[in-house]
């Protein structure tokens, strides 16, 4: 229902601030920028995601098939189905969507997006058969849409090349803040849902693993801040696509094991590919058009204007409000935000406050209405329940841990 009611927002708003640029400043062109929006998004929703994606999805439901087939899937159930059976309850211990779940988790935190959509497209088609009101989100869809809003990433490869690309002194000097906001959004986000769900932190195997994870992170902090720039750049360069392609390797080799048809069994996957991406377009290009809207009409502009002065009367720093669009334009649309990061970085320099806070943002969480457009429409729930509002908690903790941290790192 708060889909649908920010969805006819999007619209209301632009076009009252639309009416009063015509009124007021006297722009005759203000509508027809609009309306240039909305065939331009609709587009880019067909041409540039849907269609691209439908190669991604072919290819990855088709490697995820290979894994099934050779255990690969149900070995991983087995190892984190003791913590996802607490987070997940309605996820039957073993089941072949634990294994996709973590799949999914570990493509998002190296970074690979590309990888990491399919994989939650198959793990939330798993999470629809198990559901019983097929157009309302369960609460183990639900906790899973949220923990990807937070988007929790430990190489953030694409913000670190393009800081490279725009000549940034240090490329990677963001790479902690990045990790530790992005940490505090998908924990936030976790938080939000269990207690929504009525969810049992405090149970000992619970505990273990989110104890067990934060001293990663932090092990992972500490080893990064003892490296040179050019040793993470390179690691990141690297890292993360040396352990996907491993992971395509053991997958194969799994199947060989239980002398599977390995070309057959990607083949039998990869159909399904297509298939989803058409499903998934009519809800892509709803809320893509909504958000080129509400960005075209200025509306975003007088909001970023209207916080910088309020902050600005209650005599606090506003040095990091230039780059608020970012983590406004984050929730809506990944591609919108990343623009407005490389902006940021021309106008203000990769190296100023500004421009790295705009990074950090960006790499802070995930692009929530994106995701539950895509995951939600690629198996018919309409009835998202509080979904959208707990991702948007996600989304601002890591906006609020992005500042902190980056006043801390960089101010």
């Amino acid at each position: 229902m708060i889909l649908n009611y920010i969805w006819i927002a999007f619209f209301l708003i632009a076009f009252i601030v639309a009416l009063l640029k015509l009124i007021v400043t006297g722009d005759t062109e203000i509508f027809k920028t609009i309306i240039d929006a909305t065939f331009s998004s609709s587009k880019m929703a067909v041409m540039d995601i849907s269609l691209p994606l439908a190669g991604v999805m072919t290819l990855w439901l088709g490697i995820m098939n290979i894994g099934e087939k050779g255990g690969a899937i149900n070995f991983l159930s087995r190892i984190v189905g003791p913590f996802f059976n607490k987070l997940f309850p309605g996820i039957p211990k073993n089941h072949p969507a634990n294994g996709q779940i973590m799949m999914n988790f570990s493509a998002n935190m190296l970074g690979l997006g590309n990888a990491a959509t399919p994989l939650g497209l198959k793990a939330m088609g798993s999470m629809q058969e198990l559901n019983t009101n097929k157009e309302t989100a369960s609460n183990a869809q639900i906790m899973f849409l949220v923990l990807n809003t937070g988007g929790f990433t430990i190489i953030p490869v694409s913000i670190l090349a393009l800081r490279a690309i725009n000549h940034a002194a240090n490329p990677s000097d963001v790479f902690i803040p990045i990790l530790i906001a992005t940490y505090c959004s998908t924990l936030i986000g976790l938080l939000t849902v269990a207690v929504w769900q009525k969810i049992n932190l405090f149970n000992r195997i619970v505990m273990s693993w989110l104890i067990g994870i934060s001293a990663i992170v932090i092990g992972i902090v500490w080893y990064f801040s003892t490296l040179q720039q050019e040793q993470i750049a390179a690691f990141s360069k690297v890292g993360a696509n040396v352990i996907l392609f491993s992971i395509i390797i053991t997958f194969i080799l799994g199947a060989v094991r239980k002398k599977v048809n390995v070309y057959n069994a990607f083949i039998d996957g990869a159909k399904t590919g297509f298939e989803t991406t058409i499903k998934i377009i009519p809800y892509l290009v709803a809320m893509l058009v909504g958000i080129a809207v509400f960005r075209a009409s200025g509306a975003m502009d007088y909001l970023v204007s209207g916080i910088g002065y309020l902050i600005s009367a209650i005599g606090f720093n506003t040095d990091f409000v230039p780059a608020l669009p970012v983590a406004f334009m984050k929730p809506l649309s990944g591609s919108g935000s990343q623009a407005m990061m490389i902006n940021m970085m021309t106008v203000h320099g990769p190296d100023s406050f500004v421009g790295r806070l705009s990074c950090v943002f960006q790499g802070a969480a995930d692009t929530t209405f994106y995701i539950v457009a895509l995951y939600f429409g690629s198996v018919g729930v309409k009835n998202t329940r509080y979904a959208v509002t707990a991702g948007l908690i996600a989304d601002l903790a890591g906006v609020i841990a992005a500042i902190f941290i980056s006043y801390l790192f960089f101010h």
